[in-house]
């Protein structure tokens, strides 16, 4: 464990905006997690709990302890003939994960390559992609509860997940630490290309009958053309998640607007492309002050380099009001606002 008392917390976090915290914990190994809640010198205060920092906007300093979850560990746990069960710390970095499971011949974590974060912010947001969701190959977790310092083991049906959802948002939202998550991957090598633009980029390949690891170099490179480098650019990737609407409501909105993309989603509900409403809006490659829309994807808030937080947010806001005004469209923010 490492303390660091009036800390930047910009190194932590991929918007790069300027922030500082009153501590700053750096949590190693799982068991000193427990012992840095009740420390003295904190308490009281204000706390959040911190993986790679893809999923936060600092709008100003803290006035509290962030607890930085920087475990490492990754181990293949089980196998059968059909399926390997594989296990990682909380502070594992997402995509080389990723890349582990398919070395040791795990399938199903592909579409979800380089998703920036960490392994145990992963279930709190049900990750997603190219038509995959975490959940898809979950099998449970163990979380401290804050409250008492008691582990808990879920499985997915307690997880309650959702799109971007679960249970981590709502009934453990604030006293629910995920110390290590374990999923259960295919041996066979089943692949999921039905999302256009990646059956587009396998086509582009010459990749006819892909295999996981072709893949994920798709996904891979449709990201990296797409997606801004938070250590070029600061950004949290998708800044708005894609909203769901009642059957009828995407009805009328397709009968205005004919191209409207959209999905199929949950029984009577239609995913609509968030990207696409702020296109529409005139937003894409927009800037203001520093704070700007990502030129090659509406959905991406950048910082261009010395926005502050509260710039960043003045957009997002601004965003929301024209897609309400234009389409009757609530855009819910993915990250965290601090």
């Amino acid at each position: 464990m490492r303390i660091e008392p009036h800390a930047s917390l910009t190194p932590y976090h991929t918007f790069a905006v300027a922030a500082h915290v009153r501590w700053l914990v750096h949590i190693e190994q799982d068991d000193e997690l427990w012992p840095a809640l009740n420390d003295p010198r904190w308490t009281g205060l204000p706390r959040l709990i911190l993986g790679g920092g893809s999923n936060l906007l600092p709008t100003g300093d803290f006035a509290g302890v962030v607890f930085r979850l920087c475990t490492q560990g990754k181990q293949c746990v089980a196998e059968d003939a059909a399926s390997l069960w594989v296990e990682a710390a909380a502070g594992e970095t997402w995509h080389p994960f990723v890349q582990w499971t398919l070395s040791q011949g795990g399938y199903g974590l592909e579409n979800l390559s380089l998703i920036p974060g960490t392994v145990g912010a992963a279930p709190i947001q049900n990750i997603g992609a190219y038509g995959v969701e975490l959940k898809d190959c979950f099998e449970q977790l163990t979380l401290l509860d804050a409250r008492d310092g008691s582990l808990h083991t879920l499985n997915r049906e307690q997880c309650a997940f959702g799109y971007r959802d679960s249970v981590f948002k709502h009934a453990w939202r604030e006293h629910g630490i995920v110390l290590r998550v374990r999923f259960r991957l295919n041996k066979t090598a089943t692949v999921h290309t039905g999302y256009g633009e990646l059956q587009k980029e396998l086509d582009a390949m010459q990749v006819s009958a892909p295999t996981p690891l072709d893949v994920a170099q798709a996904v891979i490179r449709v990201r990296q053309r797409k997606l801004p480098d938070p250590a070029v650019i600061g950004n949290a990737g998708s800044f708005f998640k894609n909203p769901l609407v009642p059957a009828a409501q995407a009805a009328a909105l397709l009968a205005q607007y004919p191209n409207l993309v959209h999905y199929p989603a949950t029984a009577g509900q239609v995913k609509l492309a968030a990207g696409w409403l702020i296109d529409q809006c005139g937003w894409k490659g927009r800037q203001q002050g520093a704070a700007g829309v990502y030129e090659r994807q509406a959905l991406v808030l950048v910082n261009h380099g010395g926005a502050s937080g509260g710039e960043v947010l003045a957009l997002a806001q601004a965003i929301q009001r024209d897609v309400m005004q234009r389409f009757g469209i609530a855009l819910e923010p993915e990250p965290i606002i601090l």
